[in-house]
């Protein structure tokens, strides 16, 4: 077994990829408001600063800074993540109410497509198949750097081809930063 070992620098700003366990769906962005709400119960129960996050379909980027007392942003994510899928399964479990059979929809499918592909680790582990078990940090070390990854964050969508434009799309925290006058 692989041992991990990640910086434990309290207050630190980091930057963060995480992925779904299978790339090609649209799980993040169908579900936003479920991943919305995933954040937001977990910035309650254990504070940080969005610095700049952008949802795409299948992974998302990020940059926090912790609090000054705190360097655990992969209990964080660990509750951000259990939170999601947690709740897009009971989502995609709930029953039609009048017949009291299971209601068919597309979150359903893909949670199957989800759980047919997991590996013989997770299966045993018990693990949903949702996300990639890991992620990607790299803790911002200047100035230059913490701008770089921000503008990643910003600008990823149209690297995907997405949109044509940072601004056009919804799903990140690039409309913050017009709103409060900092972006280009």
């Amino acid at each position: 077994m692989s041992l991990y070992r990640r910086p434990n620098i309290t207050g630190a700003t980091v930057f963060f990829t995480v992925c779904l366990a299978q790339r090609g769906g649209a799980l993040l962005i169908d579900e936003i408001e479920v991943l919305r709400d995933a954040v937001k119960v977990t910035r309650a129960r254990r504070p940080f600063g969005i610095d700049a996050w952008v949802v795409l379909p299948d992974h998302m980027h990020a940059v926090w800074t912790l609090p000054g007392d705190d360097s655990k942003y992969y209990d964080r994510w660990g509750a951000i993540k259990a939170r999601f899928s947690k709740f897009v399964r009971l989502k995609a479990a709930r029953t039609d109410e009048s017949t009291a059979r299971p209601t068919h929809n597309a979150l359903a499918d893909e949670l199957e497509r989800l759980r047919v592909a997991r590996s013989p680790s997770k299966i045993g582990k018990q693990d949903a198949g949702i996300w990639q078990r890991r992620f990607w940090e790299h803790h911002i070390r200047s100035e230059a750097d913490y701008a770089a990854h921000v503008r990643y964050c910003l600008t990823n969508p149209v690297k995907h081809g997405l949109v044509e434009t940072p601004e056009a799309w919804p799903y990140s925290s690039v409309h913050r930063e017009i709103r409060e006058g900092r972006w280009p």
